[in-house]
């Protein structure tokens, strides 16, 4: 398999980490959208990314697609997101969460990014950053219940919630860094730092900001 993309995209990050959590071996093909659209073309005519390719050279787009198609090849035993049941909608929703916020911090961070200076409207970046906090104070509100070892959704193993909820997390702290996350979300910060340290998560590492 080839994962197009960066891990500095929590999108391809988490798909990276989920594929390490199953131990399928995987191409990373570093790929910087703003740098190289045309690379990236090539592959899904949206421009974006993740996109992951498949030994039979099926192009799958959008991380959550992606991931849906990772846990269907997983099967029951071993799929990072529960098939059924009330564990299926915490780790759902959970997720849903976490990809809202790294979304947001996304937003905040292109409106800095790629407009020029005399351009920029502070209110939006204001309006994300508060939508980025207020599900940051949701998550760490359902960190601080599971203790030192356990997963934010309730599971007894990782899931797709912890993976997503770390990767957003870590993503939001190194391109908003003024928000402070670490300061104010001591459960979240901690899971984050549990979950970074695993050998899934040190083997898709998050590269410098480009400039």
């Amino acid at each position: 398999m080839k994962l197009i993309g960066n891990y500095l995209s929590p999108y391809v990050r988490r798909v990276a980490v989920s594929l390490n959590i199953l131990d399928w071996p995987f191409e990373l093909d570093e790929v910087f959208v703003f740098k190289n659209p045309a690379v990236v073309r090539r592959y899904n005519p949206l421009v974006r990314i993740p996109v992951l390719v498949l030994d039979d050279g099926a192009h799958l787009f959008e991380s959550s697609a992606i991931l849906d198609e990772i846990d269907r090849l997983a099967g029951t035993e071993r799929c990072l997101t529960p098939r059924e049941g009330l564990q299926r909608r915490r780790v759902v929703q959970t997720t849903a969460i976490a990809v809202a916020c790294a979304e947001k911090a996304q937003w905040s961070f292109y409106e800095g990014r790629v407009r020029p200076a005399d351009k920029l409207h502070p209110p939006w970046i204001d309006h994300n950053d508060k939508q980025v906090l207020a599900g940051f104070e949701h998550l760490d509100a359902s960190a601080s219940s599971v203790g030192l070892d356990g997963w934010i959704a309730g599971t007894t193993t990782i899931s797709q919630a912890d993976v997503t909820t770390a990767v957003a997390y870590t993503f939001a702290s190194t391109v908003r860094p003024g928000l402070d996350l670490a300061g104010r979300f001591r459960h979240l910060s901690q899971l984050a730092r549990r979950c970074e340290a695993l050998p899934a998560f040190l083997k898709a590492p998050v590269p410098a900001i480009p400039r």
